[in-house]
């Protein structure tokens, strides 16, 4: 429960993204693409159980929240359990980084320490980013350009803009799936004085920016191609946009509502449908 399973096609979805663009580049390495997917995995994990942690050492979770349920706040989980279990996350990431630093030197050292100490400052720490507005921009970049470049790179050796610009795609998703636990959760976290942009800037611009994600993330390869000319099929993708619809409309009419767990359980099932379109679309 404490891990989200939910949400994780956000680590997911990247890995599949970046293999499928090495693959297109004639670079595929199996074991690597295989050991990311556990790394990018174990990340997000240990970035799940950490917040779990910290919201309730903090106070932020509150009786009647409409999230799923917080095992620490709960008392399912001691709150010494969850701090090993977020050390063996973290430990099994690192685990998996000594391979892929063995395979891709030094720029996956940075990669792989920049992701875990993010991940536990997102809740963590004197300044949470997650508290103050910062963690779409975490999510954007972290689950976006450097998880799909990430794995471009330890299976070709190299990094190309098409793998940063394709990122981008499956990080506004990533910040889609935020937008909608914090939306969701806008009343209590105001109560808690917990100030995410959704905090910040209310319900109609969270609104938008869900919207705003979808569209601008089913786009990216329309660009990709009309930049490169190449790959035409991966424009396929941008059939993510009927699709959907159906969550666009919900988050516009639905207020601090526990409907927002299934819009979210949604978009994330969109994330891994759109990554299998590229990719298909990619490779052909």
């Amino acid at each position: 429960m404490a891990s989200r399973p939910k949400t994780l096609w956000a680590a997911l979805s990247p890995v599949i993204i970046g293999t499928a663009m090495a693959y297109g580049a004639d670079g595929f390495h199996l074991y690597s693409a295989i050991v990311a997917l556990f790394g990018a995995l174990m990340i997000q994990i240990g970035t799940n159980f950490a917040n779990d942690y910290f919201d309730f050492k903090k106070g932020i979770d509150q009786k009647g929240r409409l999230g799923p349920t917080r095992v620490t706040q709960t008392g399912l989980v001691s709150p010494s359990t969850m701090k090993k279990a977020i050390v063996i996350a973290f430990c099994m990431a690192s685990l998996a980084g000594i391979y892929l630093v063995w395979r891709g030197g030094l720029p996956i050292v940075v990669i792989g320490l920049l992701s875990i100490l993010f991940g536990v400052l997102y809740t963590g720490g004197p300044y949470p980013l997650g508290y103050n507005g910062l963690g779409d921009i975490f999510v954007l970049i972290f689950f976006g350009p450097i998880a799909v470049g990430g794995t471009y790179y330890v299976q070709v050796l190299d990094i190309s803009s098409e793998s940063i610009i394709a990122g981008f795609a499956p990080g506004l998703f990533s910040v889609a799936i935020l937008t909608v636990n914090n939306l969701r959760d806008i009343k209590s976290d105001t109560i808690a004085g917990k100030k995410t942009l959704q905090v910040r800037f209310g319900e109609e611009f969270s609104r938008f920016e869900y919207l705003f994600c979808i569209l601008l993330s089913a786009s990216v390869p329309v660009f990709l191609y009309y930049w490169e000319g190449t790959h035409p099929f991966s424009t396929i993708s941008i059939l993510i946009i009927p699709l959907a619809l159906p969550s666009i409309r919900r988050v516009f009419i639905l207020s601090s509502s526990p409907e927002f767990n299934d819009v979210l359980s949604v978009t994330g099932k969109l994330l891994l449908l759109y990554s299998i379109l590229f990719s298909i679309g990619w490779m052909l």
